[in-house]
């Protein structure tokens, strides 16, 4: 009798173990400070839908992007109660000031002004616009996070600096104090139940709206790049915890403006595992290139911008980008809350 209970109840124990990781650009970001905290305490329909589409997926951690940060976190504490709310507890969040927004009194963006979005140092008509937010439902070691936010971009072993005409582009004295990250990196320990894991989160600016000097490109190049400078051990000791990389990399492999073969070799770097997550984690027919798309760019089309790629000594027991199709449960709300799909890997240590 008690052999029969055991195997009863080892299911149980076996899904237990299971931790699913999501990342989703919220694009909640708003055109001033305070006005997110404003649509969030009075349940601004995207807000709502954004909650909606979180409730659906029901991670155990979140990467979000596209959240405008404030100091003492108010927005990020009100869109924790809405998702109570929903059934879904984060007593666990992490946030810090993004570089996005910070202010500098250079020319950045080479417009030959000063003090405008672009002359931050990340894009941003405040600071905090656009920020990047962590809710967990494990501990966060919020004492042991590596943060290379504040990396300079000459700084980063192998980086590829913007040039135009043989110079500088916008200028040397841009470039002595230009950062890396348009908006943050982070490296976050997280107290799961079945052992500490690091997550590595990061939103690379878009390789796009910029001139022949190709800055934005390239500047996309080397934030996606810096992870494997981590893993490869240039920015100091390198993670000895499982990890998992999650984020917004705001290019995909085969079908992008911008230096495809940087992500196309983090998602063949062999310390890590593409689950290659598709529509709603389920196939039905033959697989389409289509069914990994994670954005939608009016005008544009369809792409794979964002990511959930474990280590390999994870085992990942399903993946999924939440993405119903019309007429399904959960389309309208997906389809009003970001351009941008959640994504989800389900991992097994």
């Amino acid at each position: 009798m008690t052999r029969i209970l055991l195997l009863l109840l080892l299911p149980v124990a076996v899904q237990a173990e299971t931790l699913r990781v999501a990342t989703f650009n919220t694009e909640l970001s708003r055109d001033g400070p305070g006005l997110l905290l404003r649509d969030i305490q009075r349940g601004d329909p995207q807000v709502m839908d954004v909650v909606s589409v979180i409730a659906a997926v029901a991670p155990d951690v979140i990467a979000l992007q596209g959240i405008d940060w404030d100091f003492d976190g108010l927005a990020l504490e009100e869109l924790v109660n809405r998702l109570a709310e929903a059934g879904l507890h984060y007593p666990y969040r992490f946030s810090r000031q993004p570089n996005a927004g910070l202010e500098t009194d250079l020319d950045l963006d080479g417009d030959g002004r000063k003090y405008g979005p672009g002359d931050s140092q990340g894009w941003g008509r405040y600071s905090g616009q656009g920020g990047l937010a962590i809710l967990s439902r494990h501990p966060i070691a919020t004492q042991a996070v590596r943060d290379f936010s504040g990396l300079l971009w000459r700084d980063l072993p192998g980086a590829r600096l913007p040039e135009l005409d043989g110079k500088p582009f916008p200028s040397a004295q841009a470039q002595s104090v230009q950062r890396l990250s348009s908006t943050a990196h982070w490296v976050v320990p997280i107290e799961a139940p079945s052992g500490q894991f690091d997550l590595l989160t990061f939103h690379a600016s878009p390789p796009v709206f910029d001139g022949p000097e190709d800055r934005n490109g390239l500047r996309n190049r080397d934030e996606i790049r810096l992870w494997q400078v981590f893993l490869d051990g240039g920015l100091g000791p390198a993670p000895e915890n499982r990890f998992v990389i999650a984020g917004d990399a705001n290019l995909d492999p085969k079908d992008s403006d911008g230096h495809t073969e940087t992500i196309a070799g983090l998602l063949a770097d062999p310390r890590l595992q593409d689950p290659e997550p598709r529509r709603n984690g389920v196939l039905q027919g033959a697989p389409s290139p289509d069914d990994l798309d994670t954005v939608v760019w009016e005008g544009i089309g369809s792409f794979r911008v964002d990511y959930v790629l474990p280590s390999v000594d994870w085992k990942v027991s399903g993946a999924g980008v939440y993405w119903p199709g019309p007429g399904e449960e959960g389309h309208d709300a997906a389809t009003r809350a970001s351009r941008h799909r959640l994504v989800w890997v389900d991992l097994v240590p």
